[in-house]
This record gives C-alpha cells, structure tokens and sequence, in this order.
C-alpha cells in the first residue's frame, strides 16, 4: 500500500538569513546571454528574445545567509509504497530531496542545507529535483514555501498536492505527487495556470542532480545537442560518446538535446552496471539538458561550496523542460493552462548496450528498456487529470498570501484544487490592501516590501506620502519609465530607500553618501555605495569604509580599494588572511582575479589558494 506521513529531515543546514530590503531594480548578472543569436534558427531565435525578465520584481533578493551549519529539522511530506520513497521538502521550493528505490538512493542527496548565489533572488541550494518556472534561471521560490495538501488519488491512493504564486508572471503553479500503490515510479503532475486575460512568457526546467563517476553515462533519444560554454555561444554538435559521460568534460557546460522525431521524451543516467534514474514525461515536456561542473579547478570547488564535505566525484544534473533550451520563453495564452505528467524511477539495462561506443545503439536501447513506461504513461496522465482539480482534502504546509492578495485585485478565476484562501494573508500581504481603497500607509521608519509592480495603476492614483512615491518610482522604473521614476524618488524625501535608488539608477554619489548616514549598518546599502564610489571617486569611497560594517563583502572592497590606490600588498594580506564570500556568484570569480591582480602588482607568483577558485571555464 502506499503510505503518506509529514516528518522532518534532519540535516546540517546554514541560515537563509533575511530578505534583502533593496529594491532589486535589475537582475543579477546572467551568465547565459546568447551573443551568436543571428546564427540561430528563426524559432529558436524568436523564442530567445522573447520574455527576458529584467528584475525579480516584485520578490526581494534572499543574500542574507551564511555559512555557518547547524542541525536542522527541515518539514518533509513523504510518499513511500514497497519500492519506492519519495522525500519532498514544502518549505523549500517543493524541492524532490531524495528518492529511494528498494534502499537505494537514486537522486543526488545533498547532506546538508547549504545556499549559494545561483538563482534569480540569489539564493539556491543544491541536489533532488528542483522545480524552476518564471524566466531562465533557478526560480524566485526555489528558496520559499509552497502551499501543501492531500488530495485523493484516482486510484485510492494518496496524492500530495504543492502549489504556489509564481509572483514574476503571475502563473499559478502546480505539483502532484503520485505513487500509486504497486509503481516502481513516482509520478509528478505539472500544471501551469495563466488566470489573466493576457500572454505569458512560461519556461519551466525540471532539474535533477544525480551521482556521477568515471563510469556514469547519460542517454537520451537525440543525435545533436545544442552546445553552451561560457563563451555566450549556442552552437549545434554532435552527440558523441565523450559528450554523454559528465566526468569526461574538463569545464562547465550546459548541452540541450535536440528532440529527434517520433520519439518519446526521456532522459537517464546509468552507472557502469546500467543501472540509474531515469526521468521521463509527456509530450509538452520535450527539452532535455546535461550538465557538468567539469573537472577543472573551479567545478570541483563549486561542487564543495554547494555541499561542504563532498565526497565522491559530486554530481550532475540532467533537466527536462518546455522548450529547447534555458534561452527560451514560449508564450502561454491568456486564461489558459498547461500540463504534462512526468515519471521518475529506476532504469536497470544491459550494461553493454548501454555503453556501446555506437551512439544509436546505446539510446535506442534505454528506449527498448523504457516502452513500458513510456507506453503507460498517457493512460497515467489522463487519470491523474481526473483528479487534478479535485479540492485538497487536508492542509499540510502553508505557502505565501501573495496568491490571495493577487485574487483580491485581479477577481481571477483559479482551479478548485490550488485555492488560495483568505486566511492565507499575513501581516506583510494585509499591508497592501489599503491600496485597493486608494491608500497605503506609511510611517517614518517603514522598511518598503518588494513593490508590486502590477500595481502600478492604483500606486499613480493613491494619496500622496513618502511611501507611496518610493514605490511609484519603483514601479515606473520597472515599466522602463526612468525619468518618472527619479522624480518620484526625489518627491519620496529624504530616506533611505529613495536615496539608494537615485545613487543607483543616476551615478550620483551623493545620494548614496546620505543613504549610508541613515542605515551605515545595511551591508547590502553599503557594499553597494562603496563600490560604486570605487568606480568614479576613491576618496568618498574611503570615507565610507571608514565606518563601514565588519562583512567579507566590505573586506573584498577593501581589497579592490588597495589595489586601485597602488598597494597590493595590503590587497594581497586581505586576501592570504581568508575571505569566506558566501555570495560569490556564477560565473563571477573576483577572489581569484583580484588574487592575480595583486600578485601582478608584487612581482611574485604564489598560487591562487585552492578555496577561491571558483572559475567556470576550468583549470
């Protein structure tokens, strides 16, 4: 029978810390931007320019973690039958945490909590499966909490239902989980629901971290794939034998398989003995993605960062998604919803076959080994759309209000099963509904929430205070309205928030000098200012750092500070000291360059330490 039971796992986790207060005005910086777009077909490249997300907005940025590990209880919602465990963490994004078939772990289990600077909000932690919907990048509620329940199966069976307000495009999204009673697979229903009357850019990745060794293989039904470095190209190659196996790839790379005609669409990762997790779906769900950290330097360390006490060789992840490629928006109509039901279990094949040195030999055989699945499961996706909008029977977790508050303005029609209820709203959701009557509240020492940029209108509209100018501002900046929005900021008065977006968005230094004199305490505020000083006047920028808060943000300006005023052997002391930056991001690796960079400037050649080599490109 098929058991379902709300437990906690246990595990060393770091802080998420607070939200970061700072309107999030531009999107961190993207490490996929495709430069050889003319190069691409016309659908691929209209898909491409299609729906970019510029901000985050209405979220805020989550960078207040740290790296500290404590034992933490995490709250788990767990489907187990006779053969399979499914662990799903509601608290965290819904994440998959770990799926067991027959005592063996099939997924990459993270050990413990650890964020890092990955995701459209910062942060993002790794292993399971995460669910990604919004725009290219890790989603804003991979680090949030959904709305959970139980839902009666179509065949009896309990399933347990995940479903939040994805805020950027406003898209209600939708997991069931289903383990039915004798399945070897767990089956995860997807749906997404536009309820308002206009288009929306959808992407969604399904992204699955799996274990990798010398002798782990990826097989997938297509002959080419669409290969991104980070050099911002999207070329198409070959599939080759080298390509199919992570730990032959030196660097980080992202390959997105091309459909091949007629086939069913899956994706699996085996070990020497042919044996692995395979992950399969419908039809909507026809993008299929491998990709490695390498075997330079920095995969190996981006590895350790994610999950300190690595052991092994680390991991991989093999994705499935909506469209070709992460580069890509498709357009979901208004008042419309998509769905697809995906599979996910143990694929046990010949070893040989699936190592053959003959491509086409080794993925027709996984599809042989996966018929049965593959042929069942549209009979499962129809039975499972039985239920799909059937009420929850049981509370389980509760997510955001933001849902219900959206449903207060909008009057939108959403499906029975993902209801988002009154009693739902908090305190930081109920301070909006004010502005449905034309006010917003506001007191001098008011901390602004993410504005809500949908909301534009009825923000031009309120009665006039601090407040409400700080987020008209913000929102006219959104819609791209630059100068209305430094005007609005100027009419906001003098606090801080103003202040921090007018030094940001018109270069003047003054305004950031005046936001740091109110808050010198908001690392974020004063990382921020600092460098921008850095960029145009020293001078204000060594007032600042002055007084500015002990951070190993702040300490990495101070290190850039020493170097761009001729004394890298200050630069070089900061940083042979240690600088633990827990927010260094993708692609970015300042620790190493400002390490050369001094080294450089001091004639001497010491190696870059081990723990700041975080490139993407390799050794």
């Amino acid at each position: 029978m098929t058991i379902f039971s709300v437990q906690n796992v246990v595990l060393p986790a770091a802080s998420l810390g607070s939200e970061n207060p700072l309107a999030p005005l531009r999107t961190q910086r993207e490490p996929h931007h495709v430069e050889n777009i003319a190069e691409l077909p016309a659908d691929l490249r209209a898909n491409v320019e299609y729906g970019r997300l510029h901000s985050p907005l209405p979220c805020l940025n989550q960078d207040g973690y740290d790296r500290t590990l404590v034992e933490t209880a995490l709250p788990a919602l767990v489907l187990e039958n006779d053969h399979v465990r499914a662990t799903i963490l509601p608290s965290l994004g819904g994440r998959l945490y770990s799926l067991v078939h027959r005592g063996q772990e099939l997924l990459y289990r993270n050990p413990v909590f650890q964020p890092a600077n990955l995701a459209l909000r910062n942060a993002w932690f790794a292993g399971g499966v995460e669910w990604n919907v919004g725009s290219t990048g890790h989603w804003t509620g991979t680090c949030a909490p959904m709305h959970a329940a139980r839902v009666e199966g179509p065949d009896g069976t309990p399933v347990l239902r995940l479903w939040e307000l994805e805020r950027t495009r406003n898209l209600v999204t939708q997991l069931d989980f289903w383990l039915p009673e004798d399945s070897e697979f767990l089956y995860v229903g997807v749906r997404l629901q536009n309820p308002s009357d206009a288009d929306v850019p959808a992407y969604w990745w399904s992204n699955i971290a799996v274990p990798q060794s010398p002798d782990h293989r990826v097989l997938v039904p297509a002959d080419q794939a669409w290969q991104f470095g980070y050099g911002s190209r999207l070329d198409l190659v070959d599939v080759t034998t080298d390509l199919t196996y992570p730990m032959r790839h030196p660097r980080a790379i992202d390959y997105f398989f091309e459909p091949l005609a007629g086939q069913r669409s899956w994706i699996a990762s085996v070990d020497g003995a042919g044996d692995g997790l395979v992950q399969a779906s419908t039809g909507r769900l026809r993008g299929r993605k491998l990709f490695v950290w390498g075997q330079g330097d920095g995969g190996r360390r981006w590895q350790e960062w994610l999950s300190p006490g690595l052991e092994g060789d680390g991991y991989a992840e093999i994705q499935a998604g909506l469209a070709r490629t992460q580069m890509e928006h498709l357009r979901l109509p208004g008042q419309t919803s998509w769905h697809w039901l995906e599979a996910y279990g143990r694929l046990s094949m010949d070893a040989g076959r699936a190592h053959s040195q003959d491509w086409k030999t080794a993925r027709a055989a996984g599809a042989e080994a996966l018929r049965p699945l593959l042929d069942e499961l549209p009979a499962r996706e129809q039975a499972w759309l039985g239920v799909v909008d059937a009420a929850p029977a049981e509370r389980l977790a509760v997510g955001s209000g933001w849902g219900a508050l959206e449903l207060r303005r909008t009057g939108w029609t959403v499906s029975d099963g993902t209801p988002f209820s009154e009693d739902t709203l908090t305190s930081r959701e109920q301070a909006w509904l004010p502005l449905l009557d034309g006010q917003l509240p506001a007191v001098d020492d008011d901390v602004p929430d993410g504005t809500l940029v949908a909301w534009r209108d009825l923000l031009e509209a309120a009665e006039d205070n601090w407040l409400v100018w700080y987020h008209r501002g913000v929102a006219r900046h959104y819609d791209g309205d630059v100068d209305g929005a430094v005007e609005a900021w100027r009419q906001s008065g003098e606090n801080v928030w103003a202040l921090r977006n007018l030094g940001l968005v018109t270069g003047e230094l003054g305004y950031y000098e005046r936001a740091v004199a109110f808050r010198p305490d908001l690392v974020p505020l004063v990382v921020e200012a600092v460098a921008a000083a850095l960029d145009t006047d020293v001078s204000r920028a060594e007032r600042m750092l002055a007084q500015a808060p002990d951070d190993p943000r702040i300490q990495l300006l101070r290190v850039r500070h020493a170097l761009e005023t001729g004394d890298p052997a200050t630069a070089h002391d900061l940083l042979a000291a240690g600088i633990q930056l827990a927010t260094v991001r993708e692609g970015a690796n300042p620790l190493t360059d400002y390490w050369l960079a001094a080294e450089e400037a001091l004639g001497t050649h010491r190696p870059v330490p081990p723990q700041y080599q975080f490139g993407m490109g390799g050794n």
